[in-house]
């Protein structure tokens, strides 16, 4: 918005051609998007309280998870709109991928702030059926994945790491693809905020590598440098990305041990998502499993201990997710915490050094 605005102007005054720069752009989103949760965190956190949305424990959680009921949720709502808002000021709306991101993230919002809205009404941990969840992801997800296939100068081709000439042309196939990615990750996210601080630290984290893909992917002479596939008007993106990296901070501020309020399913499906679509348009897909590596373990732990149950009769970890497993070992909170955050640093410098190993 303020981009279409103010660029325009620079013909009459030079000192606006600095909006043409994404770069410049992508630390002005950040910096608004911090400003505003920083802000708006203490009056969203009041009216929360004042309408009594509480958050609702699981009867089979840690013993220690029993003081926190109560705490204010759906504080992802704040990560939206600080993240949203300050990608619609500052980013390119004439660029099909931003419109792209911004209707997963508010698409997939919607699903969880319907599921976090039940478990409040109905006070208790369920909120939509399994089912219905499920469907409203994988209906929302193939739509964008469709729109994503059919946008003019993108390729249904898929990028593998470490290999430059593996890039098979996955055609329409490309749509369930597209869609499984999305689905996966937004519930990967959502299976890994379980503790103060603990999903959103690598979100941020994510969210910065990915704007990193997405940039060097809608350059051309990065492009070419790094031999990968160019995108025309992929880096946009990383103004999105810069804008949520500093709206999960703001939020951090209040959500760090002890929490002062929780994201809710609100704020863990769509920015899982959203993060998949960014990869998916820098061709950087197959990265995700080694970008996400925490959201990963997580989600394998809940399948590993399921499967395990189911066929066995036996667990495998004292609770799942993990990270009630190492609760239930001893390890304090802000331990488990502060180490996802080390290994997902590790793991996005590890996605990183995929750029250049080819």
């Amino acid at each position: 918005m303020l981009y279409q605005l103010l660029y325009p102007l620079h013909t009459s005054y030079s000192a606006f051609n600095v909006f043409r720069y994404i770069t410049f752009r992508t630390l002005l989103a950040g910096l608004t998007a911090l400003v505003i949760s920083l802000v708006l965190g203490p009056a969203l956190i009041r009216w929360l309280t004042s309408m009594k949305v509480g958050q609702q424990i699981r009867d089979d959680g840690p013993e220690s998870h029993l003081s926190k009921a109560g705490t204010p949720t759906m504080g992802g709502m704040l990560i939206l709109f600080s993240g949203l808002l300050s990608t619609l000021l500052l980013a390119d709306l004439g660029n099909v991928y931003v419109w792209l991101v911004l209707l997963t993230t508010v698409g997939f919002g919607a699903i969880g702030f319907v599921d976090d809205y039940q478990k409040l009404r109905g006070r208790s941990s369920k909120g939509l059926s399994v089912r219905a969840k499920f469907s409203l992801q994988v209906l929302i997800a193939a739509v964008v994945s469709g729109l994503l296939a059919a946008s003019p100068d993108f390729t249904t081709t898929v990028n593998f790491p470490l290999l430059k000439n593996v890039q098979p042309d996955l055609g329409w196939w490309y749509v369930p693809f597209a869609a499984f990615v999305i689905v996966g990750m937004s519930n990967a996210v959502n299976l890994t905020d379980g503790l103060d601080g603990l999903a959103i630290g690598p979100v941020t984290i994510a969210a910065g590598t990915c704007g990193i893909f997405a940039y060097v992917a809608g350059n051309a002479r990065f492009a070419d440098y790094l031999q990968i596939q160019y995108v025309a008007g992929a880096g946009e993106l990383m103004v999105f990305c810069g804008a949520f990296v500093a709206a999960g901070l703001g939020f951090l501020w209040f959500n760090a041990y002890p929490a002062q309020m929780f994201m809710g399913d609100v704020g863990s499906l769509p920015l899982g998502a959203a993060l998949a679509v960014v990869a998916l348009v820098a061709k950087q897909s197959l990265v995700l499993p080694i970008l996400g590596g925490v959201f990963v373990i997580e989600a394998l732990s809940v399948i590993f201990q399921v499967g395990s149950f189911k066929t066995r009769g036996k667990r495998i970890f004292k609770m799942a997710p993990i990270h009630h497993h190492f609760e239930l070992l001893g390890w304090p909170e802000p331990v488990i915490i502060v180490r996802a955050w080390i290994i997902a640093v590790v793991c996005a410098i590890l996605a990183l050094a995929t750029l250049k190993l080819r």
